[in-house]
């Protein structure tokens, strides 16, 4: 089988994108990648016009048709979707290739995507609400495939004693920062009693009167130090994106989620929708539903490191089982053999 994987790849650090090729490859699949966003012009130049913008996106598609006639797969999957054409994939599907979307973030901004989702043969949401907006839309073949972990590298590790004195903590937090993360912000708020860790971008420009700036340890975090960070603390806290208007749903599990899980530490999460769907609170990981119960929770945990330790390997093997990137990757292949 071949697939041409369409995606963006950081070239300072691995992203899911990395992990998802790898996934394909261990399925059995020939995998082609294309950069997605791979602009002649740079953002900044492109925004001024409209016409610069509409000249590089064209030029991106033609790239993109011009490498799936070059690799010929039966398989065409687009990772996010703002910057591939309706035009183009209805070229593609005449080139008898299956055409695949994979939407992976929360639909804060979605026009683009609800254009050109139902030119596919199949559309995968990261997150449900994805899925229930899409519906709206008459989108055909509309599966939830939320995100997963890449067990080669989402592990535990042995830390030396120097990395052990850098990223020690009670809690650690390994998240971004915006204005529009108010819901997490808050939360950590709550736990400054603690020996907490806070890693992430943004962070620097959290307002000088905030008490958390003295928690924060890290800026730009790299995976290869995010697993050092789970592997150093004893409780890790994920707060998922909120629309802080309330006009965008997202029910999503990060895949900050399945990451921690899979490197065998406790997780303490808000009670987001997937992730309860996916893993049973008090044996996989831990939920919470408002900051008094974050707190007891976490004190609670603090005191009781047998039951944290047996959750986070519960937890471990949950993931394994059930929610590696190879998971994902074969249940796509098999929905698509399906037809």
């Amino acid at each position: 089988m071949k697939v041409l994987f369409s995606s963006n790849i950081n070239p300072n650090f691995k992203t899911f994108s990395d992990y998802i090729e790898k996934a394909f490859r261990e399925a059995g699949c020939s995998t082609c990648f294309f950069e997605n966003r791979a602009f002649f012009l740079p953002g900044r130049i492109r925004d001024r016009l409209d016409l610069l913008q509409n000249w590089d996106l064209k030029r991106l598609n033609r790239r993109l048709l011009e490498k799936a006639d070059e690799f010929k797969p039966q398989i065409y999957v687009e990772s996010g979707g703002w910057n591939i054409l309706p035009e183009s994939i209805k070229r593609l599907k005449s080139m008898g290739i299956k055409t695949v979307l994979w939407t992976v973030d929360p639909p804060k901004t979605f026009e683009a995507i609800i254009k050109v989702a139902p030119h596919y043969d199949f559309v995968f949401c990261q997150g449900t609400e994805a899925v229930e907006i899409l519906k709206e839309y008459d989108v055909k073949k509309l599966h939830w495939l939320p995100f997963a972990c890449d067990p080669d590298f989402h592990k535990p590790v042995e830390l030396t004693i120097t990395e052990k004195r850098k990223h020690e903590s009670q809690i650690c937090c390994v998240g971004s920062w915006t204005p529009h993360y108010k819901k997490r912000q808050a939360a950590l708020e709550c736990l400054t009693d603690y020996n907490l860790g806070i890693w992430g971008p943004g962070w620097n420009n959290l307002p000088a009167e905030s008490i958390l700036n003295k928690f924060i340890r890290g800026y730009h975090t790299k995976p290869e130090e995010w697993i050092k960070i789970y592997s150093a603390t004893r409780i890790a806290v994920i707060i998922h994106y909120q629309d802080v208007k309330g006009h965008v749903p997202c029910y999503q599990a990060s895949p900050k989620v399945f990451e921690t899980l899979a490197c065998e530490t406790l997780l303490v999460v808000d009670a987001q929708k997937d992730v309860l769907n996916l893993f049973e609170s008090g044996r996989h990981l831990v939920a919470y539903h408002n900051h008094k119960e974050l707190k007891e929770l976490i004190h609670y945990y603090l005191k009781h490191p047998e039951e944290a330790r047996k959750i986070a390997q519960q937890g471990r093997r949950k993931v394994l089982e059930n929610h590696t990137f190879k998971h994902r990757v074969e249940e796509m292949l098999g929905i698509i053999k399906k037809g």
